[in-house]
C-alpha cells in the first residue's frame, strides 16, 4: 500500500538503494544537497532532521531557502520517491523551481506514483493557505508534464531560466 510519510532513519538502507538507482542524477523533491553526508547512519539521521527542521515555520529558514515540507513515497518499508512543498516562492522559485518538486526512483517509474503523490501535496498546500501552486519541468519531460497536467496543471509558458528553459504550470486549489 502506498503512503506518504514524514522521512525517517528507518529507512535508510532502502533510501540508499534508490540513491544508487539514480547514479549521481539530481533527487527532485528529496531535498540533498551535494555537502550530504548521508551514507552512514548519524549523517542519514544528520540530513533527515535537517529536512524535518525544514518545514517547522517556529524557526527561521536556511538562508536562500523557504520553509519547504518534505514527504517520502513508500511503499511497506521501500523508499520509493520523494515530493517536497515550499510554503512560499523566493525569486528563484517563481522563476524556476516552483511550489513541489518531486522525483520517482528508476525502477518504480510509470505506476503513477508521482501523479499520486502530487494529488496527496494538493491538499497540504491547501492547508497552507496556498491557492494555487506552481510546478516546473524541463520541456521535454513527458511524464512529469503528463504528472503536472493530471493534476490540473494549467502551462503559463515556458522560458529560459538561470537553470534552463522550464515549462511552468500552475494548478488553482
Amino acid at each position: 500500500m502506498l503512503r506518504l510519510i514524514v522521512p525517517t532513519t528507518r529507512l535508510h538502507t532502502s533510501w540508499l538503494d534508490a540513491r544508487a538507482e539514480f547514479a549521481g542524477a539530481h533527487q527532485d523533491g528529496a531535498g540533498l544537497t551535494p555537502e550530504d553526508e548521508v551514507d552512514t547512519p548519524e549523517g542519514f539521521a544528520t540530513w533527515v532532521d535537517r529536512l524535518l527542521r525544514r518545514g517547522d515555520t517556529t524557526l527561521p529558514p536556511e538562508e536562500g531557502r523557504v520553509h519547504a515540507t518534505h514527504r517520502w513515497i513508500v511503499e511497506g518499508e521501500t523508499y520509493l520517491g520523494a515530493i517536497d512543498l515550499r510554503h512560499t516562492l523566493n525569486d528563484f522559485l517563481l522563476e524556476a523551481g516552483g511550489h513541489i518538486g518531486y522525483s520517482i526512483r528508476p525502477t518504480a517509474r510509470r505506476r503513477g506514483l508521482a501523479t499520486w503523490a502530487l494529488a496527496q501535496a494538493l491538499p497540504l498546500a491547501r492547508e497552507l493557505g496556498i491557492d494555487r501552486v506552481l510546478l516546473t519541468c524541463d520541456p521535454d519531460n513527458a511524464p512529469s508534464a503528463r504528472t503536472i497536467r493530471a493534476n490540473g496543471g494549467v502551462l503559463e509558458d515556458v522560458r529560459e531560466t538561470s537553470i534552463g528553459t522550464k515549462s511552468r504550470y500552475w494548478i488553482t486549489l
